[in-house]
């Protein structure tokens, strides 16, 4: 029977074998988010070096040395963590930008999405503000760069509405936005009880466009 590359036969075959590769791909990449996620959950709650590759490994239901087949160790996992989180937000600003009609508008949906990043990613944050430094060098300064030309995105936008302003301003504005977003982990608790995200969503959005948009020069007491 006939079972070339050309033949039926064959086709069915290299059809099959390219099928099991891909879903070994994917199994492969749903493990890897796997780890990342439980990961993120891990580090926020006990921190980068109170957390072992076991835990990491039981958490996304692998034994501990198979961490290794996706990343080189616990460090690498951190920088795979943060890399990606840092790209998307990047990337997604970017997307709101072309996006947008004017830059009005550009503004009010860099601060749904970065407000959505937040509400969505309470633990990502936290590990950000506490684990950053237990990068390497060379991903710490990775994550820089991306972070950096978030930032200069939001400038940009911010340069046509607030004509003539010093960069420098601009850039304190975005910093204040993303501190005010940032603080979601912290402040959508009070008294040990969670604000719900309906709620938090337009107080934050309201307040952080608010913050970017204030003129600088103070008004006088009445």
């Amino acid at each position: 029977m006939e079972r070339g590359p050309g033949s039926p036969a064959g086709e069915r075959v290299q059809t099959t074998q390219r099928g099991q590769t891909t879903q070994r791909s994917q199994a492969k990449e749903s493990r890897r988010q796997a780890l990342l996620s439980s990961a993120a959950t891990l580090f926020a709650v006990n921190g980068f070096n109170r957390v072992s590759l076991e835990d990491l490994g039981a958490a996304a239901g692998v034994s501990g040395p198979a961490v290794y087949r996706h990343f080189a160790g616990k460090q690498a996992v951190l920088g795979a963590l943060l890399l990606s989180v840092s790209q998307e937000l990047l990337d997604g600003g970017r997307r709101v930008v072309a996006d947008a009609g004017d830059p009005a508008a550009a503004l009010a949906r860099l601060v749904q999405f970065h407000v959505d990043f937040a509400l969505s990613n309470p633990d990502v944050i936290r590990v950000q503000d506490r684990d950053f430094s237990n990068l390497s060098d060379d991903d710490q300064a990775e994550v820089r760069t991306l972070q950096r030309n978030y930032v200069e995105l939001w400038v940009e936008v911010l340069q046509t509405l607030h004509t003539g302003t010093d960069t420098a301003e601009l850039r304190m504005r975005a910093h204040a936005a993303f501190g005010l977003i940032n603080s979601t982990p912290h402040s959508v608790r009070s008294h040990g009880r969670r604000v719900a995200v309906k709620s938090a969503r337009p107080l934050l959005e309201s307040m952080a466009l608010a913050a970017l948009l204030v003129a600088a020069t103070p008004q006088p007491l009445s």
